[in-house]
């Protein structure tokens, strides 16, 4: 069991409570990887700023998906992969794409199977991709724009399971019902 605290507005530090209000704002509550992050505000912010400026890469909603829950789901994060799958349902993903990335299973077209293989070789790898996983990423469609977007998703997915894994952190209620564990 986690000994890490999740914050509240009132029980956060002072630099990390505009960062709360505006989650609660927007959804009405304060996801537990924030309230658990809001102990570092610098983590906090910097996980943040990642987040919004991939979420603002030239990547589309799926390509997002792809990138976020193919790292989740290689980091086997108990959190992050109900979180997305929400997420991905939020933004309009189809369900079959997100059920694909969480069983391990095809993706539905080969872009997105070239975008999954990529991430997984930058992980994998530690970034030490090899040119044939370079010369088939940019075959599908990709650039060296791209190259780089998976890199700033990865930095942003690198805090959040990592901070799951160490804080046991519990998924929140309107996670519950995309549960996932690996099979």
């Amino acid at each position: 069991m986690s000994n890490f605290k999740i914050h509240t507005i009132e029980s956060a530090p002072a630099d990390s409570k505009a960062i709360l209000e505006g989650a609660k704002a927007q959804m009405g509550t304060i996801p537990n990887l924030l309230g658990t992050m809001a102990e570092s505000p610098s983590t906090l912010k910097a996980y943040n700023l990642l987040n919004e400026q991939f979420t603002n890469s030239s990547f589309n909603a799926e390509e997002l998906t792809v990138v976020w829950q193919t790292i989740n789901v290689e980091h086997e994060c108990h959190y992050c992969v109900p979180a997305h799958t929400a997420i991905a349902h939020s933004m309009k993903v189809d369900a079959a794409l997100t059920d694909a990335l969480r069983n391990g299973e095809a993706m539905p077209t080969a872009k997105l199977q070239a975008l999954h293989d990529f991430t997984l070789s930058i992980v994998r790898n530690r970034g030490n991709v090899s040119e044939d996983d370079l010369k088939a990423f940019f075959a599908a469609g990709y650039a060296q724009q791209q190259v780089l977007e998976v890199i700033l998703g990865l930095s942003q997915k690198v805090i959040s399971n990592y901070v799951n894994h160490v804080a046991k952190t519990p998924v929140d209620p309107m996670f519950e019902s995309f549960a996932w564990s690996k099979k």
